[in-house]
């Protein structure tokens, strides 16, 4: 490698390094200005062009996020999560059907929309519930968590992973959901067994009787909006309109109201800008060439099923977290002998490698911030437990399913 090429890589390196650690030591930089200011070094050092930098920001992948978290925020404005929380935990008799629910109602919210916001308001709502009921939040909390990431692998919306994966590999809505839709279900039963039989002694004899719940508030004009326009959006995407365009006019539609545009518009700006500047980082790496060697010394394990690519995958999602582990293997996927098998090898390993640890995924460590402001703290180790045969498992059915389906 040339003098250019080795300083691409250092670079890219170090950023990768900022973006697993969530900070740089010393400066208050979280993930999103280590992303753009690693993609503004490799224009600096001429590692990739200005029209370059700009050609590998993919637009629609943005345009679908910020989609994707205007339609977020009209149902959190709503009360529609904490109306739909409160309902399904009022119904649990004791401590496995408690678990079972909290599981249930996360996985499936995570898999129609973003698994971070669900986990950021189920939090509050589960620590205080199992307060109530004079539980150990943590097994309940740990069963959120794992449950959104394993509920969100199941549909292009349901983590910003998929997102990309459905962007760039054209797969139909409804195909993806036929093929990673029951490793999510497997995968959410995989989830409670783990933790009954991890956290035993919790889950025994029946719960006291429920102190009630606080009612949600619930904004009904907007409630009934933004339902009637989720369900259109689910109806456009079964029926196959391309999903950025699909939840870009669903956002549209949200945003003609009386409610301040600043209020609608709570768009996650850090995320954004993380996406575009790992965008111009990876370009930099197919700019420079790095990449083709990297992809060539690879190919036989890359090239060697679902299994290895899984492995990979699992592996190189702990080591620099998921988003960059799938934009970094997004240019090879393409070649190889099954690209569509590939793609959702790529999103179900990306997305159930986030189970390991605490740190594996921003779902994780909502839960655990949230948590820990009200005063209950899931260590690393306690989640670690469960977490990583959950993860084991859950990837285990995923290989042999993605196999079976050849």
């Amino acid at each position: 490698m040339g003098s250019l090429q080795w300083l691409t890589v250092s670079t890219v390196l170090a950023t990768y390094a900022g973006v697993a650690v969530g900070r740089v030591p010393g400066l208050r930089m979280n993930r999103g200005a280590v992303g753009l200011v690693g993609a503004a070094a490799l224009v600096a050092f001429g590692a990739v062009s200005q029209e370059q930098a700009f050609a590998s920001i993919d637009l629609g992948t943005l345009l679908l996020l910020a989609a994707m978290m205007v339609i977020n925020t009209n149902l959190r404005l709503a009360g529609i999560f904490q109306l739909v929380g409160n309902r399904l935990l009022r119904l649990a008799k004791t401590p496995r059907a408690l678990l079972g629910l909290v599981v249930l109602s996360s996985g499936v919210l995570s898999a129609l929309f973003l698994n971070d916001p669900v986990c950021l308001l189920f939090t509050p709502l589960v620590v205080e519930l199992c307060l109530r009921l004079r539980r150990d939040p943590i097994p309940y909390l740990v069963g959120l968590a794992t449950a959104a990431n394993v509920g969100s692998v199941a549909t292009i919306t349901g983590n910003p992973q998929n997102l990309i994966i459905g962007q760039f590999s054209g797969i139909p809505y409804l195909a993806f959901l036929g093929a990673l839709g029951p490793v999510a279900v497997v995968g959410l039963l995989i989830c409670w067994l783990v933790i009954m039989a991890v956290y035993p002694a919790e889950f025994r004899g029946r719960l006291e009787s429920v102190r009630a719940l606080p009612e949600p508030r619930v904004y009904r004009p907007l409630l009934r909006r933004t339902t009637l326009v989720v369900l259109l959006l689910m109806v456009a995407f079964i029926a196959g309109v391309p999903v950025a365009s699909a939840a870009a006019i669903a956002a549209g539609a949200l945003l003609v109201s009386r409610l301040r545009p600043g209020k609608l518009l709570d768009i996650d700006w850090d995320l954004l800008a993380f996406f575009a500047g790992l965008f111009v980082v990876t370009g930099a790496i197919e700019f420079s060439g790095v990449s083709e060697q990297l992809f060539a010394a690879a190919a036989p394990v890359l090239h060697g099923g679902v299994a290895p690519l899984s492995l990979v995958t699992a592996g190189l999602s702990n080591i620099v977290s998921n988003v960059p582990a799938v934009l970094l293997l997004r240019p090879e996927i393409p070649s190889l002998p099954n690209p569509d098998q590939a793609w959702l090898t790529l999103a179900m390993a990306s997305t159930l490698a986030g189970n390991l640890t605490l740190l594996g995924s921003a779902a994780n460590l909502i839960v655990a911030e949230v948590a820990a402001e009200r005063g209950v703290r899931l260590s690393f180790t306690a989640y670690l437990r469960a977490g990583a045969p959950i993860t084991i498992l859950t990837i285990l059915v995923g290989i042999l399913w993605l196999t079976a389906l050849g």
